[in-house]
């Protein structure tokens, strides 16, 4: 397999009041789409374009502490539906692999939506959907496949193929960890013990690109499962298609990580809309993985003593089985502090100003 060019868009973006405002956002991407692949294209060929969380639909969800179900049946798209279909004429203009970000409904879960990571081939055909696991909380209120677990087990296995799923194409084998799941390791291990080579991760907002959490996590998903990791974050963020100012929500910090966890792709600014391009080997990543003595890290694992770190619950599963998530407070309330409260009274977290046990 040859290298190929990935490249990662960095579009300012307009938050939405209803669905029909995505038109304005996937305009811009397609515009933003030909500057990339011009330039980029100078180097080697480009194979492979990744759209950051957040480009078609914004955050309004989120930041405006919206009402789930409203934004469920306003904002959500419907997958297939047209705007996966833009993006299917976008890798078939460019004959490109795309790696892509919306927040969705589900046909069984018509009053909840989902945050899906999508793969579209260079025919436009959908080739994976991967829901996301763990959000942005307590303020991103997108239901996990974990907030519905039994359903989700029973619907689709107790399998790594149905939690994080790989897509196997001929450029390698794609995988997709949006934003927050990139801060739990346990994210790129399942994708990499799936067989994942390239892994789709954005985006991510500040202060956390700003204190290197950002670079630190895709660095280290990228060097612990020898795998590359493809991270275009957000440009400037219009509140409202009207809004006249974007603010800089996202912090920049974009870039493409190769599988010994070195950055060969990069662009910090965020000043206008950008994107990022870095060479992609998987004939470099599989011969690390074959020929490695130290190095490649998962032919290690010791399962078995992995399994005692997760014998106990921590989180709470099946959430919104039968209610809808519910507003920041709220949230707050009922999970964040009671979590909090849980490490404490376990003994694996002290409480600020207590005396250690000698």
């Amino acid at each position: 397999m040859e290298p190929y060019n990935a490249v990662g868009l960095i579009p300012t973006f307009w938050g939405i009041r209803t669905r029909s405002d995505i038109e304005k956002n996937l305009e811009h991407l397609e515009s933003l789409t030909k500057a990339a692949f011009w330039l980029s294209n100078l180097d080697i060929p480009v194979r492979l374009l990744a759209i950051p969380e957040g480009a078609l639909q914004g955050f309004n969800d989120e930041i405006l502490d919206l009402d789930h179900t409203e934004y469920a049946h306003h904002c959500a798209i419907d997958v297939p539906g047209p705007e996966t279909d833009r993006l299917g004429e976008l890798a078939r203009t460019w004959n490109v692999y795309i790696l892509a970000q919306a927040k969705a409904r589900h046909p069984e879960w018509p009053d909840l939506f989902f945050n899906l990571g999508l793969v579209i081939g260079p025919e436009g055909d959908i080739l994976l959907r991967h829901y996301k696991l763990n959000a942005l909380l307590p303020v991103e209120r997108s239901v996990s496949p974990h907030d519905l677990f039994d359903w989700w087990v029973e619907r689709y296995g107790r399998t790594l193929d149905a939690f994080w799923p790989v897509a196997d194409t001929p450029i390698g084998r794609l995988g997709v960890m949006m934003a927050m799941e990139g801060c739990y390791p346990e994210n790129g291990r399942g994708l990499a013990l799936n067989g994942a080579e390239v892994v789709y991760r954005g985006s991510l907002p500040v202060p956390f690109t700003e204190n290197d959490v950002f670079e630190v996590s895709n660095r280290a998903r990228a060097l612990e499962n020898n795998m590359y990791v493809v991270a275009p974050n957000i440009g400037g963020y219009h509140l409202y298609p009207e809004s006249p100012q974007p603010i800089d929500a996202g912090g920049g910090h974009s870039m493409i990580v190769n599988h010994r966890g070195q950055i060969v792709g990069k662009q910090f600014d965020t000043s206008g809309s950008t994107f990022v391009s870095g060479v992609v080997d998987i004939e470099a990543l599989r011969s690390h993985r074959a020929n490695a003595q130290i190095s490649n890290w998962a032919k290690d694992i010791r399962a078995e003593l992995g399994q005692l770190i997760y014998e106990r619950p921590i989180y709470p599963k099946n959430r919104y089985l039968n209610r809808k998530p519910p507003h920041h407070e709220e949230f707050r309330r009922e999970v964040t502090e009671r979590q909090i409260e849980l490490l404490q009274d376990r003994a694996i977290w002290q409480k600020p100003g207590s005396e250690g046990t000698a």
